[in-house]
């Protein structure tokens, strides 16, 4: 089983709450590591949180939620080994995965909403990385 951690600021709060109950009426348990409140706030301390445990802990993966997902997948990717993309629909999160082992899964509450937002999460959490050709050029992002 997967490790999820979650994260949003105020912008992708609904999505971020929706999104956590969905996981849980599927059995699977998320780390939310906030926010919980819909007051403004920045998004890199969160986005860094939620990389710290993908980089920290094997097998988990991290959502992060915005109002547009691209805030937190500039901060996300800042960090070396974390592979953050921005998914605003099924067929993204599927090729993200499978050819790009993406590990943070990035969503624009605004964008997607909830219906549409749920979908990308299951599309992500099904998709297994294909690995061969796609690996050499994974190894590629990584070098300075």
């Amino acid at each position: 089983m997967r490790n999820i951690v979650i994260a949003s600021d105020h912008g992708g709060l609904l999505l971020k709450g929706a999104i956590v109950a969905h996981l849980g009426k599927a059995g699977l348990a998320v780390q939310d590591l906030g926010t919980h409140e819909a007051v403004s706030c920045d998004y890199p301390p969160l986005a860094h949180g939620v990389c710290a445990r993908v980089l920290a802990e094997e097998g988990t993966v991290g959502i992060l939620v915005c109002g547009t997902g691209l805030g937190m997948s500039m901060a996300a990717n800042r960090l070396a080994g974390i592979r953050a993309a921005v998914c605003v629909n099924e067929f993204m999160a599927r090729m993200s995965r499978a050819h790009n082992d993406a590990n943070v899964l990035c969503l624009g509450e605004r964008v997607v909403g909830v219906g549409l937002g749920l979908s990308v999460v299951d599309a992500f959490l099904a998709t297994a990385f294909e690995g061969g050709r796609h690996l050499r050029r994974i190894e590629l992002i990584e070098k300075p």
